[in-house]
């Protein structure tokens, strides 16, 4: 006794069907049905083909979203995704599409984003018992931290005294000088105007570091306590 074939379940779609895709949908469903029944026909009158082999219909989607069946897959579907059913309405393979290199590049980057985050999750779980012990953390090396940036603050207001002393000296001195007898400023006194702009852009740019450091301590300090409240439940 022949098992009876039953149509596949259609796509669920999140919008309702128009009556253009219904009608298409329809003509679908006609289109398997005659391969189905060609195809049964077909082993029928063949002894030697067997029910698996007389029945396989490949099903594929092309560009318009519209669904197709037949004997074999075109060669410009081949790397997309199909599947081949039974006559019974049986999936019986299924084959996903060929992913672009760029598929694969994001695919492996939320692979390795998604292993940090378990392994941030793990040591946070295990280094810290209380959020309590996290915020002491934090504000240990917080203050450690804004203490370096007060003593490069300080050292930077000596640097720059210096400079400004060193300037209302070389007004006394060629070219700075308007007066034409002024004598020409030393070797010596140009290499300390040149080693403290030095000193002084060094420090300067130490001080925008620490400023930073400082800044993105706190957003991951304060990330790590919402994300252990997360993991622990805590409201």
């Amino acid at each position: 006794m022949n098992t009876p074939w039953k149509w596949p379940s259609p796509r669920l779609k999140m919008a309702p069907a128009s009556k253009g895709e219904l009608v298409l949908k329809h003509r679908s469903r006609i289109l398997l049905a005659a391969v189905l029944f060609a195809s049964s026909a077909l082993a029928a009158n063949n002894p030697q083909s067997s029910s698996s082999s007389g029945r396989r219909v490949y099903e594929w989607v092309d560009e318009q979203g519209l669904t197709h069946y037949g004997d074999r897959i075109p060669p410009e579907y081949a790397s997309k995704e199909h599947r081949v059913i039974s006559g019974q309405g049986v999936e019986l393979e299924r084959t996903e599409a060929q992913r672009t290199p760029e598929q694969l590049a994001d695919e492996d980057q939320r692979k390795v984003d998604a292993a940090q985050r378990a392994n941030r999750d793990h040591n946070l779980l295990i280094t810290y018992v209380s959020v309590q012990e996290i915020e002491r953390l934090r504000d240990q090396r917080v203050a450690l931290v804004s203490d370096q940036i007060k003593v490069t603050g300080q050292f930077l207001e000596i640097l720059n005294g210096k400079m400004s002393k060193l300037k209302q000296s070389s007004e006394r001195f060629k070219p700075y000088s308007p007066d034409p007898n002024a004598p020409r400023m030393s070797d010596q006194f140009a290499e300390d105007l040149v080693r403290l702009d030095s000193d002084i852009r060094t420090q300067e740019e130490n001080l925008r570091e620490k400023r930073s450091e400082e800044a993105i301590m706190n957003k991951q300090f304060e990330s790590d306590i919402a994300r252990f409240k997360e993991l622990k439940g805590i409201h």
